[in-house]
């Protein structure tokens, strides 16, 4: 018996076409279409870290560490002096940045600082004097962290009660706060950062975190910021708040060279008071002693009593209180008066050398 083979079907084969790796756009976009993000740095804050001419070393070494400490920063170079603060609106604009920090120094003692919000010029800004600086090289500060992590914030309680308070804390989180995912920084949180305030100043500290039962290490820096004023705009606009408690450092010398300068007077008002009221006579002692050879005490006293007669009525009367003061007053213009005219004979003798 043969067998019947069959004949098999054809099987169509489909035919692969390459994908192309680069389609081609559409001809159109429609408006209300979203662009999707490629990537996931969506918080794309910059702060621009700067100064202005003027600053000492120590204010120079903060800054630094500021720097350091903020991989979200963006640096320029010292700003002249002759410059106004309006100025500082167009170099964020410049340098693509949404927040400026600025250091301001006066008389290469007293240090500035300003926060500003720059979009637009909308603000707030803040002016604080900063004190109490420490930096990160100073030998107490042990603590360490890895460079370009991102940092936890931590409030005190006053920062939600006060409202000022409360503005100052979101500038803090939008200046300070690393974002998320950025370029520069690392995908780690080993290190916080502390706002407390107390007397009317913010206290600023970094500390590492050393394990997960809160451990912690100083690591710097550290400072003080005293608030001095917030104002609507950026660097210019009217003023929201000012510090009713804060005294100017000029104006804080001013004041001990002034109680100086009495503890001086007063020291002199003693040594004149003191001359005008010396004794004359010294202190007499007790004289004719052979008064007491007597043995017969009646008689011994009635001498006794004869004499001191004699040496009341021989001693002039006390002058009074008012002559008293006259003649402390007296020797108070004459010392004056000596100073003045050694002062004028010494200016004369500059003229006549010049």
């Amino acid at each position: 018996m043969g067998r019947k083979f069959q004949k098999k079907k054809k099987v169509e084969q489909l035919e692969i076409v390459p994908k192309d790796e680069n389609p081609p756009l559409p001809p159109q976009r429609l408006s209300d279409e979203t662009i999707p993000r490629k990537g996931k740095w969506v918080n794309k804050q910059r702060v621009l870290v700067f100064s202005a001419r003027g600053i000492s070393h120590r204010d120079r070494h903060l800054m630094r560490d500021i720097k350091t400490l903020m991989p979200h920063h963006r640096s320029e170079a010292k700003m002249e002096r002759s410059k106004t603060l309006a100025v500082v609106n167009e170099m964020c604009e410049m340098k693509h940045c949404n927040k400026a920090l600025l250091f301001e120094g006066r008389r290469k003692r007293d240090l500035y600082m300003w926060i500003s919000n720059t979009v637009g010029s909308t603000g707030p800004s803040v002016k604080f004097l900063v004190e109490n600086i420490h930096t990160m090289a100073e030998l107490k500060l042990t603590g360490n962290c890895l460079r370009g992590s991102r940092p936890l914030l931590s409030f005190d309680s006053k920062f939600d009660e006060v409202p000022h308070l409360k503005l100052l804390k979101e500038l803090f989180v939008q200046t300070f706060a690393v974002p998320n995912h950025h370029p520069k920084s690392q995908p780690f949180i080993d290190h916080v950062y502390t706002f407390t305030y107390l007397d009317n100043r913010i206290w600023f500290r970094n500390f590492q975190i050393l394990s997960e039962d809160g451990g912690l290490s100083e690591v710097g820096p550290r400072f003080v910021m005293n608030p001095v004023k917030i104002f609507d705009g950026s660097f210019t606009g009217t003023t929201i708040w000012e510090n009713p408690d804060y005294v100017s450092p000029s104006k804080q010398r001013q004041m001990l060279k002034k109680a100086g300068n009495d503890k001086y007077v007063s020291r002199i008002e003693q040594k004149v008071r003191q001359e005008a009221t010396r004794p004359v006579k010294p202190y007499e002692g007790i004289e004719n002693d052979e008064l007491f050879e007597n043995q017969e005490p009646l008689e011994t006293a009635k001498l006794i009593a004869a004499q001191a007669k004699k040496k009341n009525a021989s001693e002039p009367k006390k002058s009074s209180k008012a002559a008293l003061t006259k003649k402390i007053k007296d020797k108070q213009m004459k010392a004056v008066q000596n100073v003045i005219e050694q002062k004028k004979a010494k200016a004369k003798r500059v003229k006549k050398d010049k």
